[in-house]
């Protein structure tokens, strides 16, 4: 009571009945340095989550530092109605991993960025042990974030997510388009479904806002139900083709755009790949969404992985090393004299 007899408010108070709660949200964040703090390696300097994370380079002679930013898309609305946020919060860390292996460079360091309408904390408790394991499986340490209560912003259960990581790699080790050369040959690596990429479309085709029980129809070509297919984590490279990155030229993630919209970001402007129709197994997930949504082959390979997450560049005379390491690879294609229009021409 103030001394004219009136109740007074705290900011707490007041803040939660905007929507926002102060004490809920001051608990997750110590639980979200336990996660963190599972993750870090000798060269986090601090891990007392202050405003920024420290994090000492070393080991390197000539370092070039590599970064990425990515979210997950509408993989999270799907994660959302089947309560399941594990694996998207593994997706988080994978796909911008993925992305700075394309340039030879090693992950250091991880953040993250969560927001959200409603404070869940068991579904955030689950995306954080996700983000950790996703970290851990790749030797990268996550050193800081933000979490976002902002109910004005998102309604219900809606939430976001973005990540940012930061690699390194010697710089006379760094993987450049100019190192790639005709005649040399290209590498699939097999993805593990869809990653993180076409949601919207996928959605769109199943109607999953309006039917959200078809998430748990069982098509007779997978061995599991629709929304266990949709949330397979994305596949993590890193583990698989650090051990090979020396015998490559180029490497490409194929993510949003496929085969045509990723090769050609690796590709000397003079240069094209000749891919070979065929030449791998695609993926019934694939094949269900196609028939399905009455898509396109051009459309679905504008859209989707079809079943290769990676594509590697390499001289010919080192694919048998290659395909030691990666047993499940295949050769898909080489690298050709480039012409006028496309970069990236498919042959039966």
């Amino acid at each position: 009571m103030d001394g004219n007899g009136r109740s007074l408010i705290l900011a707490s108070d007041a803040y939660r009945e905007s929507g926002v709660d102060l004490d809920r949200m001051d608990g997750l964040k110590e639980r979200i340095k336990g996660f963190a703090a599972s993750t870090h390696d000798p060269q986090v300097l601090d891990s007392s989550g202050s405003f920024a994370g420290l994090y000492q380079l070393s080991g390197y002679q000539e370092p070039v530092l590599v970064a990425s930013t990515d979210g997950v898309g509408t993989k999270i609305k799907i994660a959302a109605q089947l309560g399941h946020f594990e694996s998207v919060g593994q997706d988080l860390v994978t796909l911008n991993v993925n992305d700075i292996l394309t340039r030879g460079a090693k992950p250091l360091f991880f953040l993250d960025y969560v927001a959200f309408s409603n404070l869940d904390v068991q579904r955030l408790d689950t995306l954080m042990r996700g983000i950790a394991w996703g970290c851990r499986e790749v030797g990268c340490s996550l050193i800081g974030g933000e979490t976002a209560q902002m109910p004005q912003v998102y309604s219900n259960d809606e939430m976001d997510l973005a990540g940012f990581v930061v690699g390194a790699v010697e710089r006379d080790q760094l993987l450049e388009s100019k190192n790639i050369k005709t005649g040399n040959i290209l590498v699939g690596v097999p993805s593990s479904g869809l990653h993180t990429n076409g949601f919207s479309l996928v959605r769109q085709v199943f109607e999953t806002d309006a039917k959200p029980n078809i998430l748990y129809h069982r098509f007779s070509e997978l061995n599991h139900q629709l929304g266990e297919e949709l949330l397979v984590p994305h596949r993590s490279y890193y583990p698989l083709m650090e051990p090979v990155l020396g015998l490559i030229n180029g490497l490409a993630h194929i993510t949003g755009g496929g085969l045509p919209g990723k090769l050609p970001a690796i590709l000397p402007k003079d240069l094209a790949a000749e891919i070979h129709s065929g030449s791998w197994p695609i993926l019934p997930i694939f094949e269900i969404i196609q028939r399905e949504g009455k898509i396109s082959d051009q459309e679905m390979y504008r859209v989707f992985n079809m079943g290769l997450g990676m594509v590697a560049v390499c001289p010919e005379e080192n694919v048998s090393k290659i395909l030691e390491c990666l047993p499940d690879a295949t050769v898909i294609g080489k690298i050709i004299t480039g012409g006028k229009v496309e970069q990236v021409v498919f042959k039966d």
